[in-house]
């Protein structure tokens, strides 16, 4: 990763220097930062979100005040009401921006900074940049122990922040001035670098960030860091269309490389010229229209039946900017075709060496450019795509049905719930989802119309994701329509960011589901011998477990009491009402339903198995059984080599 001056006019005096604490000599530095790609320019950080305390109030908090926060503000301040949250929403707004401009998080010491962990690791799992600025300790630990400080007897230089270093893609501790020259230059480069990217942390002590220093006027010049497209090497390339070319049922498997990328065009280029089937990850869906002949869906545990058939007789299997995930194995299930071979393209090297595979060592872009050069004249056979078709055709058929309602007095199911949001949306909607049931549905079901629609973050499947990056989403992207997907599991996890979406005006659709509990992990606590156990929200029975009447709350007026529109909806016809009113509000809305959860027409099940172990002796019949099933399915794992 290069960074080159920007042109500011007259570069600084040599020798030139500039008396500012750390803290404001970062938020300059922070200001004067930008990210280029195919000659368009953007700012590599664009806002820092805050929660103050004694660990950043005085440091970063006074930088950002004094640095102004009117209209063009160098760095802008947003105020949120949860550390995890912050992180979801800075990831939310950077990958709406395709990773070319990202948020910085500051937080004070102690519980503030912990708090980071969770959303630094979802940043780091998804590949997506973003900028954590904890407070710490005193760096001259003249107050030691202060407060909220841990104590560690063994090691006088460890703090509660070193938790983020197996979280963070770069980690640095900045404890004098001058070090934050080389730190900050170091963080820039991770961030901007599409292989390395993610959370990249840089902890800064409480007293070093008021302190004093003379820093050079070049370090504030303006820097654009160029975004790399590395072309694949030619002798890459031949033996990756050689392998195409001999290839009688090649896939493709569309990861989030794609969107990252920004490399739909070329993969639809490639699709359209070759007749290659392409299934999608949780991350890559919508690489292609739902309605593309080439799309076959999601692939995997929660993919679509036709993709998993195509996944299991394919003798080639074309990853591109994919990491393989077991949800896309089918934790090594589903590629059975006794001779399958795997050609990966990534920019990655780690990722284009997974499943012993042939390596295209590049970007998305760049490299289904040049295979699809490679691969001139060549096309599927029509008997395949023919199959294939008729695989898409029926899947199709799937989805109306399990979609399809009544406008009766009935509760919808989740799949309708579904169906109605697919017949408001359009092209230019968001829709955000991260966790429970409501994944696999998506993933079977949705049919995303554009490369952006398609919002899932199953890389790190974390529950309360959702309300804060539709925030971040929204904040990139102003003009589109975005809708936060929750169960009551996923709510009650995290609800605080109603209140920013409120202070801020940031009219973001919450679609809040009641069903009473962790209806997702319920299901699989079924299927491996748990009996539902721990997963209702129901009041204690008389033999102490969850199973009596459910609980009595409201989280439509938990969502008003912090200041969203809500709207109640009972039937289908209802919801359809309530959905379009959301849409076309300019204030923040919350869609409440109650599901049935005893649906007659379930959504359809998984088209391939996911390993959840199961306990290998008990005496209770449920996990015997289970047992006995997984067994028949693990026999079938293999390495691929």
């Amino acid at each position: 990763m290069s960074s080159v001056p920007g042109p500011t006019g007259e570069a600084p005096a040599s020798g030139a220097t500039r008396r500012l604490t750390v803290a404001q000599a970062l938020v300059r530095f922070l200001a004067a930062q930008y990210t280029e790609r195919d000659g368009r320019r953007h700012r590599l950080v664009d806002a820092c979100w805050g929660i103050f305390g004694h660990g950043n109030v005085a440091g970063i908090g006074q930088a950002l005040l004094e640095s102004g926060q009117g209209e063009g503000a160098p760095l802008r301040y947003l105020q949120g009401r949860n550390e995890q949250a912050m992180v979801h929403a800075a990831v939310g707004y950077a990958r709406q921006r395709d990773r070319l401009s990202a948020q910085a998080v500051t937080t004070s010491i102690g519980p503030g900074a912990t708090n980071l962990v969770t959303g630094a690791a979802l940043a780091t799992v998804n590949r997506i940049p973003v900028l954590l600025l904890p407070g710490d300790t005193f760096a001259t630990r003249i107050a030691d122990p202060v407060l909220q400080q841990i104590e560690v007897a063994s090691a006088g230089d460890v703090s509660v922040n070193d938790a983020l270093r197996p979280v963070s893609r770069w980690f640095d501790r900045v404890h004098r001035p001058e070090a934050l020259i080389p730190a900050a230059l170091q963080a820039m480069r991770v961030l901007a670098d599409p292989a390395e990217t993610g959370a990249v942390t840089l902890a800064l002590p409480q007293d070093v960030q008021a302190e004093a220093y003379d820093w050079p006027a070049e370090f504030f010049a303006e820097r654009v860091w160029h975004v790399r497209r590395p072309a694949p090497e030619a002798a890459e390339v031949a033996a990756a269309a050689t392998a195409v070319l001999a290839a009688r049922r090649p896939l493709i498997i569309a990861g989030g490389g794609v969107h990252h990328s920004e490399a739909e065009d070329a993969l639809r280029a490639l699709t359209d010229a070759t007749g290659i089937p392409v299934a999608s990850t949780q991350a890559g869906k919508g690489s292609l229209r739902h309605d593309h002949p080439c799309d076959v869906g999601g692939i995997g545990h929660t993919g679509t039946a036709v993709a998993d058939d195509l996944a299991r007789t394919a003798d080639l299997v074309i990853g591109v900017g994919t990491r393989y995930t077991d949800f896309t194995t089918a934790s090594g299930t589903l590629f059975a075709e006794p001779h399958v071979r795997f050609l990966n393209l990534n920019i990655a090297p780690f990722d284009s060496h997974k499943m012993a595979a042939l390596p295209l060592v590049a970007d998305a872009r760049a490299g289904l450019e040049a295979l699809t050069g490679a691969l001139s004249g060549h096309h599927v056979t029509h008997a395949y795509r023919d199959e294939y078709g008729a695989g898409k055709a029926r899947w199709e058929q799937i989805v109306e049905t399990v979609y399809a309602a009544e406008d009766g007095s009935v509760r919808p199911t989740q799949t309708q719930v579904l169906g109605a949001l697919d017949s408001v949306v359009g092209d230019e909607d968001v829709v955000i989802n991260a966790a429970g049931s409501l994944p696999g549905d998506l993933h079977k079901l949705w049919r995303a119309r554009s490369p952006r629609q398609y919002h899932l973050e199953y890389g790190y499947s974390c529950m309360g994701y959702e309300i804060p990056a539709a925030i971040g989403v929204r904040l990139a992207a102003p003009d589109r329509p975005v809708w936060a997907l929750v169960g009551d599991g996923t709510y009650l996890m995290l609800p605080t960011e109603l209140v920013t979406a409120v202070q801020e005006g940031v009219n973001i659709n919450v679609v809040l589901l009641q069903n009473h509990g962790y209806a997702s992990i319920g299901g699989l606590s079924e299927q491996t011998g748990g009996e539902r156990f721990g997963t209702a929200y129901r009041y204690r029975a008389a033999d102490g477990s969850y199973t009596g009447a459910p609980l009595p709350v409201d989280l439509a007026a938990n969502a008003a009491s912090l200041g969203m529109d809500v709207i109640r909806a009972e039937t289908v016809a209802e919801l359809r009402e309530g959905l379009a009113a959301a849409r076309s509000s300019e204030r923040p809305t919350c869609v409440y339903v109650e599901t049935d959860t005893s649906p007659k027409t379930p959504a359809p099940p998984a088209s391939a198995w996911w390993d959840v172990v199961v306990a290998e002796t008990s005496e209770r019949p449920a996990a015997r059984e289970a047992r006995a099933e997984y067994e028949r399915h693990a026999a079938a794992r293999r390495r691929h080599l």
